[in-house]
């Protein structure tokens, strides 16, 4: 059976962590190939001794990480990388890169060393061929996937919205601190606002709130059901965001989801998500106010189908691009055509 190794420096809890292990679990990817996730030292990937027939890279791309790369590649000189790019995106670089055609150059050097770069989302992969920062025949897009059966079967609200979720990692790509002065100047003593994980910036969020008894800080939660199961709606005040997992996640679970749209926050609007624009706190304002005005279906909201192939599919099409005379399962050309 093919194997693939699949390179990550960072196993912190996360979209990308639940995204490999599905991966590793999926029975659709166990009948494509052996996939084994591989923990390797943050700029050094190419000490740990990997036996593939296909190394994947979720690593996220430095300076200080090129070398390590080119180690990499000169380590396995006969073997196919494909690297899938987790962490950069527009919106990235509009918060983040001061100096932008210095590191558009980083990352054009570390693409070069893959056979395929797979962007995380549509949104992603015009931004890569825009700044020809990848050859359009070398790129696919993948958006990621985990397993949304136990979130598809949670009871739906109903009922006006009161009860307003955000999830994510508490730092500032997330845009939270526009949310709680939003959130704030809503009127309604009945209105909540549950934030769901940890961070940096929890201090500083928690300060922000105040003493507004509305707003829990819930922490980190092992189990999205959990999460999703006690809110009405989902916001994500996103600053930059390569595809944001937690939309998918809460259009499964069948709850009201309003997006900044930057980056891959727009690909979940095709699927459901609420569109209000920049993450400006007038703007979440307006979003929250308008949400909390409506109310839920007392049927269950639309189900929210893929408007892609499964992953399996994705995945077999990608290796069959990368190693057209492999033979996958019998099914590559099936996969392809």
């Amino acid at each position: 059976m093919l194997r693939i190794a699949h390179l990550v420096d960072d196993t912190n809890p996360g979209g990308v962590t639940r995204y490999l292990d599905f991966l590793a679990s999926d029975p659709g990817m166990a009948e494509l190939a052996h996939h084994q996730i591989v923990v390797v030292p943050r700029n050094r990937p190419a000490r740990v001794a990997v036996e593939a027939d296909v190394i994947v890279s979720h690593l996220a791309i430095s300076w200080r990480g090129l070398p390590g790369l080119m180690s990499l590649r000169a380590r396995h000189s006969g073997i196919p990388l494909i690297h899938v790019e987790h962490s950069y995106s527009a919106g990235f670089v509009t918060a983040n890169v001061k100096a932008r055609r210095r590191f558009h150059t980083l990352l054009r050097t570390a693409y070069a060393l893959f056979e395929r770069v797979v962007a995380v989302s549509h949104a992603q992969a015009n931004w890569l061929l825009q700044r020809d920062l990848v050859q359009n025949d070398v790129l696919s897009v993948i958006q990621p996937q985990v397993d949304l059966t136990r979130l598809r079967a949670l009871p739906r609200p109903s009922g006006p919205i009161r009860t307003i979720g955000a999830i994510g990692r508490l730092d500032r790509q997330k845009g939270f601190g526009p949310l709680i002065r939003a959130f704030r100047e809503l009127e309604g003593k009945d209105l909540r606002l549950r934030i769901f994980g940890d961070g940096p910036e929890r201090e500083t969020l928690e300060r922000l709130a105040g003493d507004d008894p509305r707003i829990r800080f819930e922490g980190f939660v092992a189990d999205p059901c959990e999460a999703y199961g006690s809110c009405d709606a989902i916001v994500m005040p996103s600053r930059w965001e390569p595809y944001g997992l937690v939309a998918a996640e809460a259009l499964a679970a069948g709850r009201t989801v309003m997006v900044s749209g930057v980056d891959g926050l727009m690909d979940h609007v095709a699927t459901g998500a609420h569109y209000f624009g920049a993450p400006t706190i007038e703007n979440l304002r307006k979003a929250l106010m308008d949400t909390c005005k409506e109310s839920q279906p007392t049927e269950v909201i639309h189900e929210v189908g893929p408007l892609h192939p499964g992953l399996a599919v994705q995945w077999r099409q990608l290796l069959f691009k990368t190693l057209p005379n492999l033979s996958i399962s019998g099914r590559v050309a099936d996969a392809t055509s």
